[in-house]
């Protein structure tokens, strides 16, 4: 849990030296020791002195930090509604995360009634302001036709044109819109080269797209060794969903020609993938089928390799406890 609060904190800290360029100097001055007491972790020193700033000085950074704490839960439970409330505020500041944020609440109900036009109109607004992903967010409003009028051609320019600038989110969200969308936008080809940009920039869940790809052979020819390759960058990112696929890319490889059995490398990698799918899987069904591939495994795989590996999946898992199921 350390490990989690700390990753989260740090893109906190991150997130507020971003957002700082975009405000007047005096706030950003205002929260240096409400910052420091953040990054310290004295959560409930920092939320004092933000809760301080925010009310009695208006100060946009430290209502958007406080929107921070009731999102992630810093030293208090959630609380997505004070969460959105107070992004609401931060947003009329000109904090481009917390004016994206706001077209999120918007779009969803949290706070108020449901508004996918006004959060069309924040997502421009978050947009304009330097958070350039708002603007694959306004193009699934266009594409569905949700609060504006429905434009999928228009959606797509949108988050092509914030891919264009390198942003790695975008970069795999235009890919999911090649792949997932209407006849009108669907083009495998074309989701196989971003997903493809954006798994070459790390991102997990490009790489697990891109390797169903690979494997499947949509958008090209099928290629089982990348599909491997990008399954298993992705699951040692802690990306659950790329956990069982690529334990069984292992399982299925082709055999020693000599003793009809793994390699050793195919068989520890198999038990390694395996594992780590029945521990951290949320399917019932897939967990069913892991245990007796896994079962498969152990029958001829030596037990004094046990230790290691066991300590290997532990170490993966605790340092993923985070991670997407």
């Amino acid at each position: 849990m350390k490990s989690i609060k700390r990753l989260r904190l740090y893109s906190a800290v991150v997130a507020l030296v971003v957002v700082t360029a975009a405000v007047a100097a005096d706030p950003a001055r205002e929260t240096r020791r409400a910052q420091q007491a953040l990054a310290a972790g004295d959560y409930e020193r920092a939320f004092a002195e933000y809760s301080r700033l925010a009310r009695e000085k208006n100060n946009p950074l430290a209502q958007f930090t406080l929107a921070l704490f009731y999102e992630f839960g810093w030293g208090r439970a959630p609380d997505p509604v004070a969460a959105c409330r107070w992004h609401e505020q931060a947003a009329q500041g000109a904090i481009p995360r917390a004016a994206h944020s706001l077209a999120d609440c918007l779009r969803r109900g949290v706070h108020r009634t449901a508004d996918a036009a006004q959060a069309a109109r924040w997502y421009r607004q978050a947009a304009d302001l330097g958070h350039h992903y708002s603007l694959c967010s306004l193009a699934e409003l266009y594409v569905a036709g949700h609060g504006l009028p429905k434009d999928p051609a228009q959606g797509l320019a949108l988050c092509r044109e914030a891919a264009q600038r390198g942003v790695v989110p975008a970069l795999t969200r235009l890919g999911r819109f090649y792949l997932e969308g209407g006849d009108e936008i669907r083009d495998h080809a074309a989701a196989r080269q971003w997903f493809t940009a954006a798994a070459r920039r790390n991102a997990p869940q490009a790489q697990y797209h891109l390797a169903v790809m690979l494997r499947d052979g949509l958008g090209g020819a099928p290629d089982p060794l990348a599909a491997r390759h990008w399954f298993e960058s992705a699951a040692s990112r802690g990306y659950v969903p790329a956990y069982f696929p690529t334990a069984k890319l292992y399982f299925d490889a082709p055999r020693v020609p000599a003793t009809g059995l793994w390699s050793e490398r195919d068989l520890a990698k198999a038990y390694l993938w395996l594992s780590a799918t029945q521990k951290r899987s949320p399917d019932a069904q897939e967990r069913d089928r892991t245990a007796k591939m896994l079962q498969q495994v152990r029958d001829v795989m030596p037990e004094s390799w046990l230790p290691a590996l066991d300590t290997e999946v532990h170490e993966h898992l605790a340092a993923h406890a985070d991670a997407p199921r």
